[in-house]
């Protein structure tokens, strides 16, 4: 991947973590240009959300702060990973299941 490349799609890149409404705009400003850089960080924020909401109902049916707690900062810590690659032009998977994202969604950005 080129620098230009990656200096090109950066501001949606950053977009994608911007919550769902995010992911929709950068999905759908990024699905005629099919910038490399943008794709893959669409993919990592995808991921988190679905993430996110799937692994936050369960945690929340143990009505337990403890485990609430870990659970939050648990995902914190992988978005903000995701989003600062973003903002610096990296390509670094989020830790533990970055590359599972890349694979469950290969489809999208191609």
């Amino acid at each position: 991947m080129t620098q230009q490349e990656v200096s090109e799609g950066k501001g949606l890149a950053v977009v994608s973590y911007l919550a769902i409404v995010g992911i929709i705009i950068a999905y759908f400003l990024n699905n005629d240009k099919k910038n490399p850089f943008t794709s893959f960080h669409l993919r990592q924020s995808i991921g988190l959300w679905i993430m996110f909401h799937l692994l936050g109902f369960v945690a929340s049916s143990f009505d337990n702060w403890g485990i609430s707690t870990g659970f939050y900062l648990f995902f914190c810590a992988l978005f903000i990973y995701g989003l600062i690659g973003a903002i610096g032009g990296k390509i670094q998977p989020v830790p533990i299941l970055g590359e599972l994202f890349q694979k469950w969604f290969k489809g999208i950005g191609q």
